[in-house]
């Protein structure tokens, strides 16, 4: 009887703690929604205010020790996408990322993005090229730091997270310039 009493809280704890995935929330940004002209670009023939968006982090994974952030667009016109931003070594304590955030106050460096520049790049797609998507990921790592080089590329990033990821929570945005 003991014996099936310790196996059945052992099931209901496991169900339990595997019952609440990570995930990620924002009340800037929502699932399949336009973004607002504030987290668009401010160059480049776009007019916004190119802050980052609030992201809040839930249920995070058992052994993350780090986080980090991208944001990415699978649509635009270059063959292998577009990295809008890329922040590694994220503190694991950074539950909420604020609007506009200075990624270096949470321990997080910026990699050089696809616009060749080390922070947020908000949506601006080529007039006339529709619908854009734009992926935010928070990628929980069982590591607390990423050791790269100055000159790494952000799909080399997006190779190292997809491989090291514990998890990974997303929402994708869509974006438009008429």
């Amino acid at each position: 009887m003991f014996t099936k009493k310790i196996t059945l809280l052992c099931f209901s704890i496991f169900f339990s703690l595997s019952s609440h995935a990570f995930s990620i929330s924002s009340a800037d940004i929502e699932e399949g929604k336009p973004l607002a002209n504030i987290f668009v670009n401010s160059g480049l023939g776009c007019h916004g205010d190119n802050l980052s968006p609030e992201l809040r982090i839930h249920d995070v994974p058992l052994g993350t020790k780090s986080f980090a952030i991208t944001l990415y667009d699978p649509d635009a016109p270059t063959g292998s996408g577009f990295w809008h931003w890329v922040v590694i070594n994220l503190s694991k304590d950074a539950k909420v990322i604020p609007r506009g955030v200075d990624v270096s106050k949470w321990g997080g460096i910026a990699i050089r993005n696809d616009f060749g520049l080390r922070n947020y790049g908000g949506a601006c797609p080529p007039k006339g090229n529709g619908m854009h998507r734009y992926t935010f990921t928070v990628w929980a790592l069982p590591t607390q730091k990423l050791d790269v080089g100055d000159g790494v590329t952000p799909a080399l990033i997006g190779f190292m997270l997809n491989k090291l990821a514990i998890s990974k929570a997303v929402i994708t945005t869509t974006y438009t310039k008429n």
